[in-house]
């Protein structure tokens, strides 16, 4: 048996959505908006796939880079 591809993954993900945008209104959807996004990220970041490292150098907020003249 195969684990579900990420066609199956979106469509429950919308239907989970459809389902918070009717039980909680336009509040409901975006708050499960917002925590599915969040679930997204740390199940990245778990994987390996996001490098939090990175995105921080990019940002500005890791101090890195302040020696390069701009």
């Amino acid at each position: 048996m195969s684990l579900s591809t990420n066609t199956q993954i979106g469509l429950i993900a919308g239907l989970l959505l459809a389902i918070a945008g009717i039980v909680g209104g336009f509040g409901g959807f975006v708050l499960a908006l917002i925590l599915g996004a969040i679930g997204l990220a740390v199940g990245r970041w778990l994987d390996g796939d996001l490098d939090l490292s990175e995105l921080s150098e990019r940002s500005g907020l890791s101090g890195r880079g302040r020696d390069k003249v701009r």
